[in-house]
C-alpha cells in the first residue's frame, strides 16, 4: 500500500486517511488513487494494481466533459486491466473551499473474487443427473418424501395449508408409484401429510372408488 508523505502535497495530507481507510476495508482487492485534475497526474496511490505511481499520467480527461448531472460522483463503470481482470470503478471530484476541483478520488475494485464466487455458486445450482431408478425404487420412504415435496414445490402450498383435493392428488401419485404396496407406508404418509392414519385410509378408499373422478 502506498504511503502519503506528509508535506509533499496538502491534498494528499488531507485525503490520505480517507484513502487509507477505503484501501484497508476493501484491500487487497481495491486500488485507491488520488489524482491532480490540473496536471492530470497521480498524486498518490494505495494498493496499486499496476506499475504506475505518483507523478505518472492520470489520463482522466477533461473534467468539463463529464456529465454535470452526476454531481461529482461517477460510476460504477467497468474497466479492464491488461491481464484480463475486470474492475468496477467509481470516481469522485473533491472540491476546495472555493468549490473548485481540487482532486479526483478513484476506487477500482477487482471483480475477480466476486466472479469466482459466482461461478462456484452457479456450479452448486447446476441441474443434477437423474437418480438411478433401481436405487430410488428400493427406498420407499424417500419416495414418499420426494413425491410430497415435489407437489409442494409445484403448487407453492405447504403441507399444513393443503386442501382435501391436494391430498387426493398426492395420494394418487403415491398410489401410482406403488408406495402403498408396502404395508408400513400409510403411517409414514400420514405423518408426512400431518393428518391421521384414518384420514389417509379414507382418502385412499375414495380415490380408488371408480366413481371418484373429481
Amino acid at each position: 500500500m502506498g504511503n502519503a508523505k506528509e508535506g509533499r502535497d496538502p491534498r494528499v495530507q488531507k485525503w490520505a486517511p480517507v484513502c487509507q481507510a477505503v484501501a484497508l476495508l476493501l484491500g487487497p482487492y481495491a486500488e485507491v488513487v488520488l489524482h491532480d485534475p490540473d496536471t492530470d497526474q497521480v498524486l498518490e496511490i494505495w494498493n496499486p494494481m499496476t506499475s504506475r505511481g505518483p507523478g505518472d499520467p492520470s489520463l482522466l480527461g477533461e473534467l468539463d466533459e463529464l456529465d454535470p448531472s452526476a454531481q461529482d460522483v461517477f460510476g460504477p463503470y467497468e474497466k479492464l486491466l491488461a491481464d484480463g481482470r475486470r474492475l468496477s470503478s467509481v470516481s469522485a471530484v473533491l472540491r476546495d473551499a472555493q468549490d473548485r476541483p481540487s482532486a479526483v478520488l478513484c476506487i477500482n475494485l477487482d471483480r475477480t473474487p466476486l466472479e469466482q464466487a459466482s461461478a462456484v455458486l452457479s456450479a452448486f445450482g447446476a441441474p443434477t443427473v437423474q437418480r438411478p431408478r433401481p436405487l430410488f425404487e428400493q427406498d420407499w420412504s424417500e419416495r414418499i418424501q420426494h413425491i410430497i415435496g415435489g407437489y409442494v414445490r409445484e403448487t407453492g402450498r405447504p403441507v399444513e395449508r393443503m386442501t382435501r383435493q391436494d391430498r387426493l392428488a398426492i395420494l394418487g401419485r403415491l398410489d401410482e408409484a406403488r408406495v402403498f404396496a408396502v404395508r408400513r407406508a400409510a403411517p409414514v404418509v400420514a405423518g408426512a401429510l400431518r393428518v391421521s392414519r384414518s384420514t389417509v385410509y379414507g382418502l385412499l378408499a375414495e380415490l380408488r372408488t371408480p366413481s371418484a373422478k373429481d
